[in-house]
């Protein structure tokens, strides 16, 4: 997709569709009042048969207008004025882009809905840059016949109101683009099926990543060299797998040399059927997206190599499968971990956590500024938060409060839980260090408690993405996230947002 940011009249704006945002109470925005005004108030004259609501996501298709240069005018709705945000600008686009995308227009122009400051002409640009990339979104690799769109939409422009919004509109569409580009890497390896996104394929596309950028370095650990460092909690894992687990190290070197580079640590568990643990049978299929939180590091660090982030970033990602085998797991197994730290194994489909333990552990080699840990842990997550928030826990209050706000600016948005010491207690064991799951209450929290013990040494936070990292039912898939977060986090770290 491209994208262009402009200044002219809307009326003389030559495009195959000039989109215009209406409120619910029929208020045009600016850009569409003078939009109407040139035309005479025909567009009024529609709104007054009040066919047209603007309420938030509807579309009115306008043709043969006079006096205008466009082939035809889309009403968007905007919903309400006063709780009108970038938030609303991306929901508001994307059925209308995905029509767009339907009818064949191969270009469509956006008029910005009001003459607002370079910050807010940024964000909603970037809104809408992210909702043209999923509108056009699609996941055909597996199908013997693809049918792609004959006419794809192609070019996408923004009417800016200003000069300073010209150039913040230019940055937010570079910015947006480069993390489209991240959320349909992760996207696409997530939608993959788990016999053909296997571990070794997880490190492959990570090798490919790297392939011929400067800043960047991919390093893939086997399990042998696992074995050498003393890995034992994730080599536990993959042994009711024929697919040898592996260690993905992603590289990018975009700061200052020496500068302490910001770690994301993401499970990659590539199927997930709970090894002797079983899961139950009903939507097993969906344990494929037990790797969204590797899928999502991947491409977090994607987008950062596609913006040229003036930042150190390192990306860890362990990767493995967990099946039933007679070599598997067991419930009662102990296991030491890279750490010297014995786990007692209660319940062998809490894997992930004996998974990311070690890959923390490894992460210190780094010295990392500070660490975030990204994962589908627990289901518990999805009873408390359901899949609006991902579930955000930390040890440090300052590296919380920096993600709660990346993730209200940006949309992708998260809420923080405690990780009280009382929590603690729940992971006691009578034969080991600690157990690896600490009853039915708090789940989501006693994981997390469970991670902060590999954590000591740096400045942690985890993010449980069980809710938000895909959608079940008629629109299953993954949604990317949270390499909107993530990026969001790193472009404010590297002080690149307005």
């Amino acid at each position: 997709m491209q994208y262009s940011c402009k200044l002219g009249s809307p009326n003389t704006a030559k495009t195959a569709c000039l989109l215009v945002g209406v409120f619910d109470n029929g208020q045009l925005t600016p850009m569409g009042k003078t939009l109407d005004e040139a035309l005479d108030g025909q567009i009024k004259r529609v709104l007054k048969r009040q066919d047209f609501a603007g309420d938030l996501g509807q579309t009115q298709m306008l043709y043969d207008l006079r006096d205008c240069a466009a082939q035809r005018v889309m009403l968007i709705g905007l919903g309400a004025n006063k709780r009108f945000d970038a938030g609303s600008f991306g929901a508001a686009l994307l059925p209308a882009l995905r029509q767009l995308e339907k009818s064949g227009s191969t270009d469509c122009l956006i008029t910005m809905p009001n003459a607002a400051d370079d910050d807010t002409s940024y964000r909603l640009v970037r809104a809408a840059v992210g909702a043209a990339e999923s509108a056009v979104y699609r996941f055909e690799r597996c199908k013997s016949e693809p049918k792609p769109s004959k006419r794809p939409l192609k070019k996408v422009g923004f009417l800016m109101g200003g000069r300073s919004q010209l150039k913040a509109g230019e940055r937010a569409a570079e910015h947006g683009q480069a993390i489209a580009v991240g959320s349909s890497l992760a996207k696409d390896l997530a939608n993959l099926p788990g016999n053909l996104c296997t571990p070794s394929y997880l490190a492959e596309q990570a090798q490919a990543l790297a392939q011929g950028k400067r800043k960047l370095k991919a390093t893939v650990l086997s399990e042998a060299q696992m074995k050498k460092l003393g890995m034992g909690s994730l080599l536990s894992v993959s042994r009711g797998s024929r697919q040898p687990a592996k260690l993905i190290v992603l590289e990018y070197k975009g700061g200052k040399p020496g500068s302490k580079p910001v770690a994301l640590v993401g499970k990659g568990l590539t199927f997930d059927a709970g090894g002797i643990s079983i899961k139950p049978a009903a939507n097993m299929d969906e344990m494929k997206y037990d790797m969204c939180g590797g899928a999502g590091v991947i491409g977090t660090i994607a987008a950062c190599a596609a913006m040229d982030l003036p930042l150190n970033v390192i990306g860890v990602v362990p990767s493995s499968e967990n099946l039933p085998d007679g070599d598997a797991n067991k419930p009662g197994d102990i296991v030491t971990s890279m750490s010297g730290q014995t786990i007692e194994i209660l319940n062998t489909d809490a894997e992930g956590r004996l998974i990311l333990c070690d890959a923390l552990t490894y992460t210190e080699r780094f010295d990392p500024a500070v660490v975030i840990d990204i994962a589908t842990l627990t289901g518990a997550c999805i009873v408390a938060l359901g899949d609006q928030a991902s579930g955000l826990m930390a040890n440090d209050d300052k590296l919380a409060d920096d993600i709660l706000e990346a993730g209200t600016e940006c949309g992708d948005r998260a809420w923080r839980l405690p990780l009280w010491d009382e929590y603690q207690k729940q992971l006691d064991s009578n034969f080991a260090d600690m157990a690896n799951i600490g009853g039915r209450g708090a789940g989501t929290i006693t994981a997390a408690c469970f991670l902060s013990r590999f954590t000591k040494a740096f400045k942690w936070a985890h993010l449980d993405i069980a809710g938000t990292a895909w959608l079940s039912g008629k629109e299953k898939g993954a949604t990317g996230r949270p390499v909107p977060l993530l990026t969001e986090f790193l472009l404010r770290r590297a002080k690149l947002t307005l």
